[in-house]
């Protein structure tokens, strides 16, 4: 299994657990010390207890569900997801819906960082 197949499984996984609002499963795929953007509000939230403190807030206000399309590793070693992300508010109404990059670097086979290219 090439370096990209393991990243892929690990990061389908998050985007599953993350789908599912399983809080647990989506942690276990990130660093204990994980960089996560704020798409909302902006900056970054570091940790577990960050990214499970923003999407407790997020998923209070708005539904979003991020399909991963396409993986493919860039010259840094990261690796960029294409991903269709479709926002709801707590109607059904959709608020959002359009195609963006998520940037993750992975260490040890977890989540470090990601980051969003619009």
């Amino acid at each position: 299994m090439t370096s990209l197949d393991t990243s892929t499984t690990v990061l389908k996984k998050a985007y599953a657990a993350f789908n599912a609002r399983d809080m647990e499963g989506a942690l276990s795929t990130m660093r204990a010390d994980v960089e996560w953007p704020n798409g909302m509000e902006g900056g970054t939230v570091h940790g577990h207890e960050g990214v499970r403190e923003y999407w407790t807030r997020q998923w209070g206000m708005i539904n979003p569900h991020v399909d991963p399309v396409t993986f493919e590793p860039d010259t840094s070693g990261d690796v960029v997801v294409g991903v269709h992300q479709v926002v709801r508010d707590l109607s059904g109404k959709v608020l959002l819906d359009r195609m963006v990059q998520h940037v993750f670097q992975l260490k040890d086979g977890l989540i470090q960082r990601m980051t969003i290219r619009e």
